[in-house]
């Protein structure tokens, strides 16, 4: 009868112990994805509904938020037109930035390479017995320890103030 009742309780308080998170590659829910749910300005009056513009259809509202556009306004910028000339005050920052040679597809050549690699992977760890972190089992071979880097750089000479306590 123990031995029943441990058959029972272990994978139960095992399964209590994931802590997935974020991390988890597929979606479980059958709701919306809240992070695809954009909210929204509030709605505001024109001071003059004679004088109200065009309709562009398809065209932005002016209730509609940019998370671009914010994100980019929180770190002193602004988003602007992507295929605009570079402002002179960030050319040497862009003339740095591109000294070994600029790629012009790279998020496409990236996002290519990634699927390709996740569909490598997830051919030999299909089938799982109890779920596992897919992230972290697609991606271990790519992620850096910290603590040898710094070990890596220091022992080359480099200076490195400071890094991630050791876990």
């Amino acid at each position: 009868m123990r031995i029943f009742a441990l058959l029972f309780v272990l994978p139960v308080l095992v399964a209590g112990c994931a802590n997935v998170g974020l991390r988890d590659l597929r979606s479980s829910s059958k709701g919306p994805d809240e992070f695809g749910i954009q909210p929204v300005a509030s709605l505001q009056a024109p001071a003059s509904f004679t004088e109200l513009p065009t309709p562009t259809p398809g065209g932005a509202n002016r209730a509609d938020r940019s998370a671009l556009a914010e994100g980019a306004q929180a770190f002193g910028g602004n988003l602007g037109d992507p295929n605009a000339a570079v402002p002179a005050s960030d050319g040497a920052l862009v003339q740095h930035a591109s000294r070994l040679g600029v790629t012009q597809n790279i998020r496409q050549t990236l996002a290519e390479s990634d699927a390709k690699f996740r569909r490598r992977k997830v051919r030999l760890t299909q089938f799982r017995i109890v779920p596992v972190d897919r992230y972290n089992q697609a991606y271990r071979g790519e992620a850096l320890n910290a603590q040898a880097e710094q070990s890596r750089w220091r022992s080359a000479g480099a200076r490195t103030p400071s890094a991630p306590p050791a876990d």
